[in-house]
């Protein structure tokens, strides 16, 4: 690990946004309200942007449960440490629980990226990569709709990249290259070829492509409870840098997500 100051928090957090686009973005004092096809927890709950203590957090909140139920879509609340004092209080207070704990692993790009000549890089999706992904979980209809639509949406460089061997495609990753940091997502390995260390393979590619955009730093979200992916990252070197996780209403039914 590269001696040089790991990115903070509200870096962080600014990089997942830009990295996971929706299609409804509001603010609401410190908070973001984000919403999309009801796919993704990131592109479709509300975090806090600031630390800051909020006199309004009372009404804050009950505002930010009208636009979700206005929508149709499950309220979620991404419970991160930008969140203003006595947040996680008031929402376990009004009922919420907890789910999806989730860990974001950073590393620097010089310490993985590694050429791939069996990597495709992609400008967005194509069937192998879809076929790859739709393996993982966690692929239900609407996070699927939501990848789609995103490719059109992003506002810095992206690629998909797709691992094949004697022809066929068996892993896959997207990337996201946002300044210096670089965010990758979908990582996915076919059943038939898992343990073989094709996840650090792809990752190592996808690295390559994002220095060449000029990343310095490599960022991934992992489930907590994905310890086979969890280990993975730790193998490539990766650190922890945070957690979040998601606070819901026991009434809204939102499924869990199993990601990473």
């Amino acid at each position: 690990m590269s001696a040089e100051k790991m990115p903070d928090v509200a870096a962080l957090e600014r990089a997942c946004l830009t990295a996971v686009p929706a299609q409804r973005v509001a603010f609401d004092g410190s908070f973001v309200v984000r919403s999309f096809l009801g796919g993704t927890g990131r592109a479709n709950a509300a975090s806090s942007l600031s630390p800051s203590d909020d006199p309004e957090l009372g009404t804050r909140v009950a505002r930010i449960e009208a636009r979700y139920e206005a929508q149709g879509l499950p309220v979620r609340f991404r419970s991160v440490p930008l969140d203003p004092p006595g947040l996680a209080a008031m929402l376990s207070a009004r009922g919420y629980v907890t789910k999806d704990e989730t860990i974001i692993f950073v590393v620097p790009a010089d310490d993985i990226a590694r050429a791939d000549m069996d990597a495709r890089v992609l400008p967005a999706p194509d069937a192998d990569w879809m076929a790859v992904t739709a393996t993982a979980e966690h692929q239900v209809p609407a996070r699927r709709a939501e990848k789609e639509r995103a490719v059109g949406m992003m506002m810095v460089p992206a690629a998909w990249l797709v691992l094949h061997e004697a022809g066929k495609p068996v892993a896959c990753i997207s990337a996201v290259a946002d300044g210096d940091l670089a965010g990758f997502f979908d990582l996915a390995v076919v059943p038939e070829a898992r343990r073989r260390g094709l996840s650090a393979r792809i990752t190592r590619a996808a690295a390559h492509w994002a220095k060449a955009q000029g990343a310095r730093w490599i960022w991934a979200q992992v489930a907590a409870s994905n310890q086979a992916s969890c280990a993975a990252q730790q193998s490539l070197g990766m650190r922890e840098a945070y957690r979040y996780v998601y606070y819901v209403r026991p009434q809204d039914k939102a499924p869990a997500m199993r990601f990473g």
